[in-house]
């Protein structure tokens, strides 16, 4: 599909009234695991979306430009708000959680199963092992707080079980900082994939920031607030891999261009009818954005769309499926690194003086204090060990003691062993 070649409705004729803005919620018991990640992927997509507009518009002194994007601002609030309400009243926080880091592991692995940019592809590969120890964590959590067992809520899909422990992930901020790609040379699936997790893991990273002070207890008020922290992190790792030199008009070109995509991909991928027809009522809006973008690059900027995407056609529609032995692979040959300035490299063989060993030294200066290791050892403590659901044992060695949480993988040298990251020839 081309939206480009699509015809877009008026923007005007999108306006809703509240009956219709606020829509039927998913029953929980029901809804397919993967319908729940298209529901957070595509929130995240618009809040994106809006901030972005309103950086451009608190960076633009045109009020009609403003009023132009002020128009198609209000419109994908309403989409926002409205795909955040499919999640129903009775779904705990906790087991929202639970879907967050689903998607943010299955979404990883399958942006970086298809990337072609082995950059990109490397900082996929390194996050995805810190969100999989997430929703370990919280998943132990989650059955002591309320005895449920997140192997349900993820369909047994997505295995459960340590990543790179999340006592690993604190770095010094510097070392966050990734390289930036250049969008007018990129493939556009790597362009995509920069702008899709950037927006998903701000929208994890936001959700966390808000619910940490709404949490019931002290453990569960901790584990988010560390966890939000590594989110922080995550948002920086990403956001520097989009191009930093692309015009306002042209970001919004390509924001449009992302929610398109991303309305068409969860419309030919989802199961339930009602939230596909949803999705089929948003993608009609967003072409009509699109074309709205479009219309705007030509009038302030005298260029057409072409010479931003030069193939409007969308790639391959994104799909959220199980990646098991994937995200085993990762896990097998990545564990023990962590990232220095623009890059990655074994703990093993960082100097005793780097920042990431007087960085850990701050922050956990004893690991009794780490929130995501007190959940593990409270498990543990409670119920003889801990929390997994697991098609077989862990490919480290080191993380299969299920009555010891380890905390020296991926943050102690000689902890365990790694291979190094690869490029895109096998999947």
């Amino acid at each position: 599909m081309n939206p480009f070649n699509e015809t877009p409705m008026s923007i005007e004729k999108s306006f809703q009234n509240w009956k219709e803005l606020y829509p039927k919620p998913y029953d929980k018991y029901e809804v397919n695991p993967y319908t729940k990640t298209r529901i957070i992927l595509l929130n995240g997509a618009e809040f994106e979306a809006n901030w972005f507009s309103h950086q451009f518009a608190r960076h633009c002194k045109n009020n009609d430009l403003r009023r132009e994007i002020a128009l198609t601002r209000a419109i994908e609030k309403q989409q926002q708000l409205k795909v955040s309400l499919l999640k129903p009243c009775n779904e705990s926080p906790l087991e929202h959680t639970i879907s967050y880091e689903q998607l943010a592991v299955d979404l990883t692995a399958e942006l970086a199963k298809r990337e072609s940019d082995c950059y990109v592809k490397k900082a996929l590969d390194f996050a995805l092992l810190e969100d999989f120890d997430h929703l370990y964590r919280y998943a132990n959590l989650l059955e002591m707080e309320q005895g449920v067992m997140a192997e349900k809520l993820v369909g047994r899909y997505t295995e459960i079980m340590p990543g790179r422990p999340t006592i690993a992930h604190h770095r010094f901020p510097k070392d966050n900082v990734r390289r930036s790609i250049d969008a007018s040379c990129a493939d556009k699936q790597t362009v995509l994939a920069t702008m899709i997790i950037t927006a998903a893991e701000q929208q994890t990273m936001n959700y966390y920031m808000n619910i940490t002070n709404l949490a019931t207890n002290d453990m569960a008020r901790r584990l988010y607030q560390e966890i939000a922290l590594v989110e922080e992190e995550h948002v920086t790792h990403y956001e520097a891999l989009m191009d930093p030199e692309a015009t306002w008009l042209e970001m919004l070109l390509w924001h449009e261009y992302n929610e398109c995509y991303l309305y068409w991909s969860c419309y030919v991928t989802e199961t339930d009818g009602k939230i596909k027809a949803l999705w089929e009522e948003n993608l009609a809006m967003e072409i009509a954005h699109l074309h709205k973008a479009a219309e705007l690059l030509k009038k302030y900027e005298k260029r057409d769309w072409q010479e931003i995407i030069p193939d409007g056609k969308f790639p391959a529609p994104l799909s959220l499926h199980e990646n098991i032995e994937y995200v085993r692979d990762i896990l097998k040959d990545t564990v023990q690194f962590t990232s220095v300035c623009e890059d990655y490299e074994k703990v093993d063989d960082l100097p005793d003086d780097a920042n990431f060993f007087t960085y850990q030294k701050i922050i956990n200066p004893t690991t009794g204090i780490v929130p995501s290791h007190n959940v593990i050892e409270s498990h543990i403590r409670r119920y003889g060990k801990d929390y997994r659901y697991q098609v077989a044992q862990s490919p480290i060695r080191e993380l299969r003691n299920r009555t010891c949480d380890n905390t020296c993988v991926g943050r102690e040298p000689g902890a365990a062993e790694s291979k190094d990251f690869t490029c895109n020839c096998k999947y």
